[in-house]
């Protein structure tokens, strides 16, 4: 198939940059290289980008139904386009590595995310491969967390940050049970599925000896050879499988102002296929 963008890998296992491409302008034809990229190389990164969050959120919408955040304001006028903003007074709490809104049962297909201003210096994004880092398992962890399920938990990280009683977000997202290895539904590959920041436990499992495996398991994410990262600049655009990799947003820019744009993508409830 000839192609109209140009893919180069930021290492071995994970990250692209995408060239020859302006997204606001993206075709249908386009859209399916970039998916097909994308589910190669898990992370792909597009340079000077000057998005607007129409032509932000109609990118988006190529490759699935876009989700809201329970943490966007009603009276915002594009409920799609999820502002993330820290600065003098707020410290980014994003750096811890996680997969984005785990605690839906259906968690997304994967995000796009635009900068809008950021630091001179620091402010960088890792991400993780999670079909490698399990690959990369002794096979007889493998085979003890495969078949496992995780209890994934929105009050973890946003009861404090929404100001709600955990009960209260429960009433209408309450915990949700995916399978600690999940398959990849378009790969096939096996992919890792615990994150430190939502997942609360594994089920019928003893809470000392869960807690146990599960920082095994989030040490995974941590091997630099999984990982990339990335630099951004104003109008850099990072599109990433959230189903597959993980990411660390690094809080090392306080007390400068990072301000970031993201439009999530539907996806569909993980399964294992044995």
């Amino acid at each position: 198939m000839s192609t109209s963008i140009s893919v180069s890998p930021l290492t071995p296992f994970i990250g692209a940059e995408i060239t020859g491409l302006d997204l606001k302008t993206c075709s249908a034809g386009q859209a399916e290289e970039v998916k097909a990229a994308l589910l190669e190389h898990q992370v792909l990164f597009f340079r000077d980008q000057e998005l607007s969050e129409q032509e932000h959120i109609e990118f988006a919408r190529f490759f699935g139904d876009l989700e809201v955040h329970p943490a966007t304001p009603r009276s915002q006028a594009n409920p799609e386009v999820f502002h993330i903003e820290h600065g003098p007074e707020s410290r980014g709490a994003e750096n811890a590595w996680h997969s984005d809104v785990t605690w839906r049962e259906k968690p997304s297909l994967g995000s796009v995310l635009k900068a809008v201003e950021v630091p001179e210096v620091g402010g960088d994004t890792l991400f993780a491969n999670m079909a490698v880092a399990f690959d990369r398992l002794p096979e007889a962890l493998q085979e003890k967390i495969t078949g496992l399920v995780a209890v994934h938990d929105i009050a973890r990280v946003f009861a404090a940050r929404l100001n709600k009683a955990p009960e209260e977000l429960h009433d209408k997202y309450p915990p949700m049970e995916h399978p600690v290895v999940r398959t990849h539904p378009e790969t096939g590959r096996p992919v890792l599925y615990v994150n430190v920041a939502f997942t609360s436990h594994i089920k019928d499992m003893d809470p000392a000896e869960s807690d146990s495996l599960l920082q095994q398991l989030y040490l995974s994410a941590w091997n630099p050879e999984v990982q990339c990262r990335f630099k951004w600049r104003a109008g850099s655009v990072a599109f990433w499988d959230n189903r597959a990799c993980q990411h660390f947003a690094a809080s090392d820019y306080f007390p400068k102002v990072r301000k970031m744009d993201r439009v999530t993508i539907a996806g569909d409830r993980p399964y294992f296929a044995a």
